[in-house]
């Protein structure tokens, strides 16, 4: 439980940390962001649990192919936001892009080959 909680905390700092800095300094704030520091530290523990080199091959290779369809969310958002649509409904709309090319993802992924 420990262990969760200092996951949790860690990953809380950081979103915290990206936020403050954002703030102040927008780039600043995307370039710490867009680091994969919360990727990162999942492999991390990942290995810490089960240490398989094969488990954390299939991770590492899922987690770049589930990092693309994420991408576009990032160009629809300030689309909408300067053609005068609200943060909420960019951030929906990007968040919905992103599921439903999630599902496009897991559904023909494997098909292309990809191991997800």
């Amino acid at each position: 439980m420990w262990a969760f909680a200092a996951k949790a905390l860690l990953a809380g700092v950081i979103i915290a940390a990206i936020a403050e800095v954002g703030r102040r300094l927008p780039a600043a704030g995307a370039l710490i962001a867009s680091l994969p520091l919360v990727s990162i530290l999942g492999i991390i523990f990942l290995w810490h649990a089960r240490p398989d080199a094969e488990n954390m091959a299939v991770h590492a290779q899922s987690t770049f192919w589930f990092v693309l369809p994420s991408l576009p969310m990032f160009l629809l958002m300030p689309v909408l936001l300067r053609h005068g649509y609200g943060f909420w409904i960019a951030l929906a709309a990007g968040c919905a892009l992103t599921v439903v090319l999630y599902l496009l993802m897991v559904q023909f992924g494997p098909r292309l080959g990809m191991r997800l």
